[in-house]
C-alpha cells in the first residue's frame, strides 16, 4: 500500500510532468531581438556545451557524438564563432559553465578557448566537467592556471560491476578512486557525481558509493536519479528491468542518513558540500544563462531557447553569421514563476528580494497557492530572507526536478532523434 507521503511526491512530480511537457513546447526559430543585453538586467551566466565524448554512456541523454578529431576541431572554432555573436551584441559574462558530453576530450583546443575567454572577458569562476580518465596532474594543473575553480569528475560508482552494467567503460573504481586523490585539495570546489536508481543497484552497493565518498573526504558530491528521455529508458529497461521510481525514497534516505547527517550540507537538494563550495547549477545562481554550442539551451529574461543539436545544422548556421537557435518560447508570466521557484526550491531557498527583483512583486503575491500547498505538506518554512525547503520537503523536490529534467531530456531525444 502507498504511504500518504509517497502518494503526495507521486501527485507532485506528475504535476511537474505535465507543466514541464508544456514548458518545453518551442517553436521553430527565435526573435533575435529579444537576445540584446537588457538595461538594468542582472548579469548572465555562460553555458558552454561540448558535445564530444570517446565512448557513449547508453543512459545518458544530453547531446553528444563520438569523438572524431578534425569535427571536433572545427567545433571549436564555430564556438568562438558563435561567442562572438553575443559579444558583438554587447554581453558580457563574468561565470561560466562547461558540460557535455566531454569538456576535456581534446584538451589543446579546451586551452585555446580558455584563453579566449581570458583575453575577450573579466573571468570571474569557471565550472567544468570531465572524465576520470582525463584526470592527470598535468591537466589539473593546466587547468588551475586558466582559472578553473570547480572540477565535476563524473565517477557514476566505485562498483566495477555497476559500471559495466551502466555501460561506464570509462574507468574503473580503482581508477575512480586514483583520479580523486590527484584532483582533490586543487580547486576551489571539487565534485563528482555518482548515479541510483539504475535497476541493478542494490542499497548495498550505493552505501559502498557513499561509503568511499566520506573516505576519500571529497569536497562536494551530486547525486543523480537515473532520469533517462523516452528511448534511453525503454532500451535499459529491455536489458535490465523496469525504472522504478519509488525506489528513488530508500535511496535518497540513505543519502540524507549518510551524508547529510554527517557534514555534509544541501548545496541543492541533490547536491552535499563540506563546507561553502561553487555548484554547476547555473539556473539556481543565475537568474539568466546564455547558452552556446550545439544542444545547449539557455533562458534569457523570460525567453527559453535550444539550440540546434544537429552539428552539420549548427555549423550551418554559426558560419552563415546567424545564431544556431533551432526553436524558443517566450515564457508566459505563470510559467515563469513556477520554472523560477521550481529551481530555486532545488536549491534548497526562495529568496524574497531576489524574487521581488526579478518579477516586481512579492512571493506570496505571486505564488501565495504553491506556498500554502507546500506549507501545508511541511515541505517548505519561512524564514528572514523568504523560504527554504525542510528536510522533509527535500525529496518531495528532489522527484519535482526530475520530472522536469526527463521532460527536458524528452526534448534533447526528440531533437536528436529528428536531426533539429
Amino acid at each position: 500500500m502507498m504511504r500518504p507521503h509517497s502518494f503526495i511526491c507521486d501527485l507532485a512530480a506528475k504535476v511537474v510532468r505535465f507543466e514541464g511537457r508544456k514548458f518545453l513546447s518551442l517553436k521553430p526559430g527565435v526573435d533575435e531581438d529579444l537576445l540584446r543585453p537588457r538595461k538594468g538586467a542582472p548579469e548572465a551566466a555562460l553555458y558552454i556545451h561540448i558535445p564530444f565524448c570517446k565512448r557513449l554512456c547508453p543512459y545518458c541523454s544530453f547531446n553528444r557524438y563520438l569523438f572524431e578529431e578534425e569535427r571536433a576541431r572545427r567545433y571549436f572554432r564555430q564556438l568562438r564563432q558563435e561567442l562572438d555573436f553575443y559579444l558583438e551584441r554587447g554581453f558580457t559574462f563574468r561565470s561560466f559553465y562547461f558540460g557535455g558530453g566531454t569538456p576535456t576530450v581534446l584538451m589543446d583546443e579546451l586551452v585555446a578557448f580558455l584563453e579566449y575567454l581570458h583575453r575577450r572577458l573579466p573571468v570571474k569562476e569557471i565550472s567544468l566537467e570531465t572524465n576520470p580518465s582525463d584526470v592527470t596532474p598535468e591537466t589539473v594543473r593546466i587547468l588551475k592556471d586558466l582559472g578553473v575553480k570547480r572540477l565535476s569528475m563524473g565517477v557514476q560508482s566505485f562498483d566495477d560491476g555497476m559500471l559495466k552494467a551502466m555501460g561506464r567503460f570509462s574507468h574503473t573504481g580503482a581508477e575512480a578512486v586514483e583520479k580523486v586523490k590527484i584532483a582533490q585539495g586543487q580547486f576551489e570546489t571539487f565534485n563528482i557525481d555518482l548515479l541510483y536508481n539504475f535497476p541493478t543497484q542494490t542499497l548495498e552497493l550505493f552505501q559502498r558509493d557513499i561509503e568511499m565518498v566520506k573516505e576519500l573526504e571529497i569536497d562536494q558530491v551530486t547525486f543523480y536519479p537515473l532520469m533517462p528521455a523516452p528511448r534511453k529508458r525503454h532500451a535499459v529497461e529491455r536489458r535490465f528491468s523496469k525504472i522504478d521510481t519509488r525506489r528513488e525514497r530508500r535511496f535518497y534516505r540513505l543519502v540524507l542518513e549518510e551524508i547529510y547527517h554527517d557534514g555534509y550540507h544541501p548545496s541543492t537538494v541533490w547536491c552535499f558540500s563540506r563546507g561553502e563550495r561553487m555548484i554547476d547549477e547555473y539556473i539556481i545562481d543565475y537568474e539568466d544563462y546564455i547558452a552556446i554550442g550545439s544542444g545547449s539551451v539557455g533562458l534569457y529574461q523570460g525567453l527559453f531557447y535550444a539550440n540546434h543539436f544537429d552539428l552539420d545544422n549548427y555549423g550551418k548556421k554559426v558560419e552563415s553569421g546567424q545564431l544556431p537557435i533551432a526553436m524558443s518560447r517566450m515564457l508566459p508570466r505563470r510559467d515563469h514563476l513556477r520554472y523560477h521557484l521550481l529551481t530555486q526550491l532545488f536549491g534548497m531557498k526562495l529568496l524574497e528580494e531576489a524574487h521581488r527583483r526579478r518579477f516586481g512583486r512579492g512571493t506570496k503575491e505571486d505564488l501565495g497557492l504553491e506556498l500554502r500547498i507546500l506549507r501545508l505538506l511541511r515541505a517548505v518554512e519561512p524564514f528572514e530572507g523568504g523560504w527554504r525547503v525542510t528536510e522533509q520537503g527535500m525529496y518531495l523536490v528532489s522527484g519535482m526536478m526530475r520530472e522536469f529534467f526527463t521532460a527536458l531530456n524528452r526534448l534533447r531525444e526528440y531533437c536528436m532523434v529528428g536531426g533539429i
